[in-house]
């Protein structure tokens, strides 16, 4: 009966842990509230269900083979959001990414200042991922991207990799690194540093009413007729590089440096990374991916791919304005912690699977 009585109270709770609006861009507002840390590793087994650490929209669907991303109709976008931030780390996702062409499969680290890291699977070509990044929001230019391989990534479960450290991004295909990113190597001032969250779903980029720039570049238009088109995730794995229980912007400069550990320390889980990988032993990454038009963003300081292509990436931003529109998640009660199954249950018991806090709430008021 106490228990029942905790959990019914918890549904009444503020989310004091948790970031609970995501309208204040740190860069522009020293008064953004904190996110939501891992502070640890997690290792999710979608072949057995959902986890309340991660929010849904769109629908995904769960069975004995892990999460399906199904776009079977113009406006499908189903996508799952963590709850928590990692601040440097590493995400490895394996699935099977969705044929079609025009369909996107991604995985998207994002920060509230819209620092971005992403991996994108067009459902047109079976043989390659596109990795690209960002800082700050900043679209000025698209030559960040690059086509790197991933055969027969529709037909077998592949496991695709992104470690971030504040000295190098390494983007991998199953053991092999694909891709290295360095400060002196990216575009400047343009280093992906702050807390992010994890998000992957599908989408279609080619949707007839999606502008011709993205259409293009998504190999599209889609044909609808010849769907459903599905994502199968079977499983992920995120390790947070550093500790803690939520991480706060010091100041507006967006660097590492400035971001404030509670409870913790930025880099204290850092013995976790892995060895440096020498960015000369990779390809240059020197031009724009070949297939992202020029017409693909709006203005020179508008994200137009997230305003209208990426539809639960972000919105769009301007590097002028005071909020930065990124859709927002709760986070974890005050209390409660998430298990190293990607569960989010009371502190006092960590070790008791628990269903989602929603349901928690349903079942008991």
């Amino acid at each position: 009966m106490f228990s029942r009585l905790i959990s019914i109270a918890v549904c009444f709770l503020p989310l004091s842990a948790a970031q609970t609006f995501s309208s204040c861009n740190p860069l522009y507002s020293t008064g953004c509230p904190p996110d939501t840390a891992l502070g640890k590793s997690i290792n999710i087994d979608f072949t057995k269900g959902s986890v309340n650490s991660f929010t849904a929209t769109g629908n995904p669907t769960y069975d004995s083979t892990g999460a399906h991303f199904t776009v079977a109709k113009a406006g499908d976008a189903p996508q799952l959001t963590s709850v928590f931030y990692i601040m440097f780390g590493k995400v490895s996702i394996t699935m099977k990414t969705a044929p079609g062409a025009g369909i996107v499969s991604t995985l998207v680290l994002e920060s509230d200042d819209l620092d971005e890291i992403d991996m994108e699977w067009l459902g047109a070509d079976d043989s390659e991922v596109q990795t690209n990044y960002f800082g700050k929001g900043d679209v000025t230019t698209y030559n960040r991207g690059a086509f790197n391989p991933a055969p027969n990534n529709q037909g077998q479960f592949i496991t695709y990799t992104v470690e971030w450290t504040s000295t190098q991004i390494t983007w991998s295909v199953g053991n092999n690194v694909v891709r290295v990113l360095t400060p002196a190597t990216a575009d400047a001032n343009q280093y992906p540093q702050t807390p992010m969250r994890v998000k992957f779903g599908s989408w279609s980029g080619g949707d007839p009413s999606n502008p011709p720039g993205t259409i293009s570049w998504a190999r599209g238009p889609t044909d609808y007729s010849k769907g459903p088109f599905t994502m199968t995730v079977q499983s992920l794995a995120v390790t947070d590089y550093s500790t803690g229980t939520q991480y706060k912007y010091g100041d507006t400069s967006g660097s590492w440096e400035s971001i404030q550990a509670i409870g913790g320390k930025v880099n204290g889980n850092a013995g976790s990374a892995g060895s440096a990988v020498a960015s000369a032993d990779m390809p240059a990454v020197t031009s724009a991916s070949p297939s992202i038009p020029a017409g693909l963003g709006g203005n020179s300081h508008t994200d137009t791919a997230h305003q209208t292509g990426w539809p639960w990436v972000g919105t769009a931003t301007t590097l002028s304005t005071a909020t930065a529109a990124v859709t927002s998640v709760a986070g974890v009660p005050s209390g409660w912690v998430i298990t190293s199954s990607g569960k989010v249950v009371p502190a006092n018991s960590a070790a008791v699977s628990a269903p989602p806090l929603s349901l928690v709430c349903f079942l008991l008021l």
